[in-house]
Formats: structure tokens, C-alpha cells, sequence
């Protein structure tokens, strides 16, 4: 097995005792399936981690102006389906020069799939709403959902432009409280996981090209890889699979 083990990690360094668990018991039958604990116990035996980050990075800055859209979800992050409810956020790409490009997103609650998403070197409103129409293009239509945000350190999300784009799809819109971070806590940990496993120790893209390329490998590998403790250690495509295969059987 630590062979195995080995073999997994020299993949994808990021992957610690829970997802080699769930990597290992992908495909096996009940009879050779590994519990948590043993995977645990090899890999602290062979000198083996998933990648910690050493240092924290203040990915969000809070606007001190006052709310002005309620916060309908109130730290419930579930959804009972897929396309209800939505979290997002904008973070920072610093590279080498100094300069920063910008990633906005949005996240599905039921799967955390990440439905929608855009790069620029800006932080106007355009970035934003340029995420949300990726997410409803990927969807078909997000009539009904709930997106839901913090404030920031820039008006984006409060915007006249921004708040038209939602009654125009059909999104109602939702804030958490100036300056709290836990009233977005997943949109964070993503923006937390992607700088964490692709910057690793490295305090900055060397360039614009590269980083582009490796946050998108990485939002590739996130969708369809990457073992989300949220989704029973499933990526979260699979996951919504598994959502609507439960309807076709059903039905």
C-alpha cells in the first residue's frame, strides 16, 4: 500500500490522509477498501504529507460602508438541489512585477461545483458580472437562485450594474456582514485551497501567462478531481452526477 501511496502523491502533492483514503478506495471492492486511520499510520510511517501551507495571506479587505442587501443565508451554506443558492467572491493573483490579476467566482452550495468564474487584471464591476454570466451559461438559467457575497473592499457587488445583471437572470441577491469573513466561509477556504495548492511555497506567479495557465489547471482539477470532504470525497461534478442520477431512478 505505501507503494500506492507513493505512487498517488508524486501525482498530486496536495493530498492528505482523507483523499488518499478516498483515491485508494475509488473502484476497490468492500473487501479491499482501507480505513482512514491505517492510510493515516503509512503515510506518517513513510514520511509522507499532503501539502501545509506556512503562511497566512489576508485575501479580503472590508468595505466600511453600510449593508444595503440582507444576508438571506445566515452562515447556511446547504442547498437542497443544485442551481439554489450560490457563494462568491473576488481574490487577489499576485505576480512578480508587483501587479495583481483578480479571479471572481461562484460556487454552488449543494456541490461547492464551481459554476462560474473570470480572470482580468481589474476589480470593476464588469469582472464580476462577467462570472455570473459564465455560471448561467453553464446552468442554462439561474431564475430563482440566491447569490450570495461579501462587501469587499470595492463596491462590485453593490453596484448598480451588478444588482440590474441579477434581476435580469433572475438572481436574488445576498450579503453577509461588513467585515466578517465567516458569513462567506466557503467561497474563503476555496480562494484559501487554490493559493495554498498551486502558489504552494511560492510568493507569486512569475508572470501573467503562467498564472493563468496554472489557476486554470488547478479550477479544472478542483471540478473533476479533487476529493471535496463536502461531497463525501467526491469531486464535485460527480457529485451533482450522482444528484441527478438520483432523479432519473426516481422519475
Amino acid at each position: 500500500m505505501a507503494q500506492r501511496i507513493r505512487a498517488i502523491h508524486a501525482g498530486d502533492n496536495t493530498v492528505g490522509a482523507q483523499r488518499m483514503t478516498a483515491e485508494l478506495n475509488d473502484g476497490a471492492i468492500n473487501g479491499e477498501r482501507v480505513k482512514h486511520k491505517r492510510v493515516a499510520r503509512i503515510m506518517r510511517w513513510a514520511g509522507i504529507a499532503g501539502y501545509v501551507k506556512k503562511r497566512r495571506v489576508r485575501t479580503t479587505i472590508p468595505d466600511q460602508a453600510e449593508a444595503k442587501v440582507p444576508d438571506l443565508l445566515k452562515r447556511d451554506f446547504t442547498a437542497p438541489m443544485p442551481n439554489r443558492r450560490y457563494i462568491g467572491d473576488i481574490t487577489y493573483l499576485p505576480l512578480a512585477d508587483g501587479s495583481n490579476l483578480y479571479l471572481a467566482t461562484v460556487i454552488d452550495c449543494y456541490s461547492r461545483r464551481l459554476a462560474g468564474w473570470e480572470i482580468a487584471d481589474h476589480m470593476r464591476t464588469s469582472l464580476v458580472e462577467d462570472a455570473l454570466k459564465a455560471a448561467a451559461a453553464s446552468r442554462g438559467s439561474p431564475a430563482g437562485a440566491i447569490f450570495h457575497s461579501d462587501h469587499g473592499s470595492i463596491a462590485v457587488y453593490t453596484s448598480t450594474d451588478y444588482a440590474r445583471l441579477c434581476t435580469d437572470l433572475g438572481v436574488t441577491r445576498s450579503m453577509g456582514a461588513v467585515g466578517s469573513s465567516a458569513d462567506n466561509a466557503p467561497a474563503e477556504s476555496f480562494n484559501a485551497a487554490l493559493k495554498r495548492e498551486a502558489l504552494q511555497d511560492a510568493v507569486s506567479w512569475p508572470d501573467e501567462l503562467a498564472c493563468r495557465r496554472q489557476v486554470f489547471r488547478w479550477l479544472t482539477h478542483y471540478s473533476t478531481k479533487h476529493c471535496h470532504t463536502w461531497c463525501r470525497c467526491q469531486p464535485p461534478n460527480a457529485y451533482e452526477t450522482g444528484y441527478t442520477a438520483t432523479l432519473a431512478t426516481a422519475a
